[in-house]
């Protein structure tokens, strides 16, 4: 599966990180905010349950259920926690 990545900025210098399959729109419930491109393209193995670089969670899952997939909020928090 082929993804376009998307980012916005968060507390603490952090991003969060939309990913929806390539070529298609942000769904309208998730375009109430200001989504910069992060990146276009990028290959993921449909297998995998985790888009590590972007701290998204069983991406195949919510891509299913919703259209995109998302970081967690949990992931922001523990990110700003390592830090």
């Amino acid at each position: 599966m082929r993804l376009d990545i998307y980012r916005r900025p968060e507390n603490g210098g952090h991003y969060s990180y939309l990913a929806v399959p390539e070529g298609r729109q942000i769904p309208e419930e998730a375009t109430n905010v200001d989504w910069e491109t992060a990146e276009r393209s990028i290959d993921f193995d449909e297998n995998d349950d985790l888009l590590p670089e972007f701290a998204i969670e069983d991406p195949v899952e919510q891509i299913s259920a919703k259209g995109y997939a998302i970081t967690s909020v949990k992931n922001l928090i523990e990110i700003s926690h390592n830090l």
